[in-house]
């Protein structure tokens, strides 16, 4: 594993830097949404844990090489949708399980469930359209590898020596036989002369 170098050093600090920051942002909107209605305070709420959510997604992204773009519906499946089913649910009354998910009717907090999901949705909204890094192949790691070495011979050389041999004395058929019907048309043209 190689050291990290001072780049990388930076950006894990102001990664840390950005989130600590966010975390006193989350906690002035909290104090804010005590004056609300319940049900917008909720809405701010799943906005504030989605959006950590987001930073901990770009925060927690280690890798060398450049980043991949790719769209997993697995992870849009399996991650994104129940996390969304989640949060409408505990904010719609008619959706199934509201009463379980819905926020604390005295404090307008939400339910720990829903905000889980609403820092899963943040986390996997990015996480199914960008993941992973790409490395490029390292050129001294090349050099420095030995060939390997290809072992000749086993069941594949049998075959293949088998077939060999067969079209060789197919060819051979082949020639004889043009060469005797050649002799044959000399012969006959000799005789008819």
């Amino acid at each position: 594993m190689r050291k990290p170098d001072k780049r990388e050093h930076i950006n894990l600090f102001f990664s840390a830097f950005l989130i600590l920051a966010f975390i006193i942002c989350a906690n002035f909107f909290s104090n804010f949404t005590s004056t609300m209605d319940n049900t917008m305070a909720q809405l701010i709420y799943v906005a504030v844990y989605a959006v950590f959510g987001l930073l901990l997604f770009y925060a927690t992204r280690v890798g060398d090489g450049k980043a991949v773009k790719r769209f997993s519906p697995l992870t849009l499946i399996v991650l994104v949708l129940p996390a969304l089913l989640i949060i409408v649910a505990s904010i719609a009354s008619f959706m199934p399980l509201h009463d379980v998910l819905a926020a604390d009717k005295l404090t307008g907090k939400l339910s720990i469930i829903t905000t889980l999901a609403a820092v899963a949705l943040g986390y996997g909204i990015p996480y199914s359209f960008f993941s992973g890094f790409e490395l490029a192949p390292d050129k001294t790691a090349e050099a420095a590898e030995p060939e390997t070495e290809v072992l000749e011979g086993g069941v594949e050389a049998d075959v293949l020596a088998a077939q060999e041999k067969a079209d060789s004395e197919e060819t051979e058929a082949e020639t004889e036989e043009a060469l005797l019907q050649n002799e044959d048309v000399e012969a006959d043209s000799d005789a008819e002369a």
